[in-house]
């Protein structure tokens, strides 16, 4: 098993809610990833479910038990912390066995396991030598090691991968994304690293100020964000912002104007938005040079050539910061006009207060299942 269900969890500090009304299931074997900016709550709500803080208020389930009063080694979880807390003196074997040690198992029984985690994490090469020898992706492979050893209900992960240069962590993600699919373990992971969450998860949580601001499957968050956080926080380069007026709403969508031009928008029309300010967002990949429904034109500040990419900064006549990225060859210069084009099936809408108008996007097209958001 390795269920978990948060029933409205709160948890405030000194007064200050760190935490509001969180609700949220988990299914045995799903990849979770809490994802959102520091400060967000997200840590804090992983060492609730761990057991290293208490709730101000709400239920914590695991496998149909509520387990706010349990203790963390009760819980029937483990969890891989941002350092790696090994024991210097120890071997990788003695590291790997310590909590096995801890609950006095025979020695053979704790050889057979630590042999087993260690050949599944290709550690088992590297069983004599010290963490001192080792490097940053083999030290957290030990750390991950520790926890399977004691064949926790679900495994917690903080940041487990901060500390490691980009091309371990990219490694790094890749084993934890094969360890999942080889364990078949429930998993939570948290980051503020928003393409450690599109690569691994199954289902993302993006959480803001506390609250959940949207659950979904990544492609999901990427092409149908419920309101501007979340659009503006999935997604490198992050979308851009135009601001528009409603002109009018029709069974096609919604019209709006840029800048003297006009854009029927394909997305669901609400009542009353005629004549209101609304926010246009589309994202830096959908840019094309060229014409388009909407056309935009900019001075681009800073140009960064990738090779497969170049994005261009810059900002738009009204103040907003704008980028665009377009394919590496393209001929664009700091200093020198860029225009680029706007495709309305491209672009995304949001009312006054920053929820979005439904697109009408089909997901199961995308090659995706559709999961439902749970708030």
């Amino acid at each position: 098993m390795g269920q978990l269900q948060l029933k409205e969890v709160n948890k405030s500090f000194d007064g200050y809610e760190v935490l509001k009304s969180i609700s949220l299931g988990v299914d045995e074997g799903e990849f979770i990833v809490f994802v959102g900016p520091s400060g967000c709550g997200k840590s804090t709500l992983l060492r609730m479910i761990a057991g290293l803080d208490s709730t101000s208020s709400g239920d914590i389930v695991i496998d149909d038990i509520r387990v706010n009063d349990k203790p963390p080694v009760d819980r029937g979880i483990a969890m891989v912390f941002q350092s790696y807390a090994l024991y210097p003196h120890m071997t990788v074997f003695e590291n790997i066995a310590f909590p096995l040690r801890v609950e006095r198992l025979p020695e053979e029984k704790i050889r057979e396991k630590v042999e087993g985690v260690a050949k599944i994490l290709q550690l088992d090469k590297r069983l004599q030598q010290k963490p001192g020898m080792l490097s940053g992706g083999q030290r957290q492979r030990v750390a991950i090691g520790r926890a399977i050893v004691r064949e926790p209900k679900i495994f917690l992960f903080d940041e487990p991968l901060s500390n490691l240069d980009a091309a371990l962590r990219a490694e790094m993600r890749l084993e934890l994304s094969k360890l999942h699919a080889q364990l078949k373990a429930t998993m939570i992971y948290v980051t503020h690293d928003q393409i450690e969450a599109m690569t691994m998860a199954d289902r993302i949580v993006v959480l803001n100020a506390g609250d959940i601001a949207q659950v979904g499957a990544p492609l999901e968050l990427y092409h149908k964000p419920r309101n501007l956080f979340v659009a503006g926080f999935i997604g490198n380069p992050k979308m851009n912002f135009l601001p528009v007026v409603c002109t009018g709403t029709s069974d096609e969508g919604v019209t709006v104007e840029f800048a003297g031009q006009s854009m029927l928008v394909p997305v669901a029309p609400r009542q009353y938005l005629v004549g209101k300010a609304m926010t246009l967002g589309i994202r830096p990949e959908h840019l094309q040079l060229g014409g388009g429904n909407i056309n935009v034109s900019v001075i681009p500040a800073v140009i960064e050539h990738l090779g497969i990419n170049t994005i261009a900064y810059a900002n738009l006549p009204t103040g907003e910061p704008f980028c665009a990225l377009l394919p590496g060859s393209a001929p664009v210069q700091a200093g020198n006009e860029l225009k680029v084009g706007i495709k309305a099936e491209d672009c995304h809408l949001f009312d006054a207060d920053g929820w979005a108008l439904d697109r009408r996007v089909n997901l199961a097209e995308l090659g995706m299942p559709t999961l439902n958001p749970e708030a």
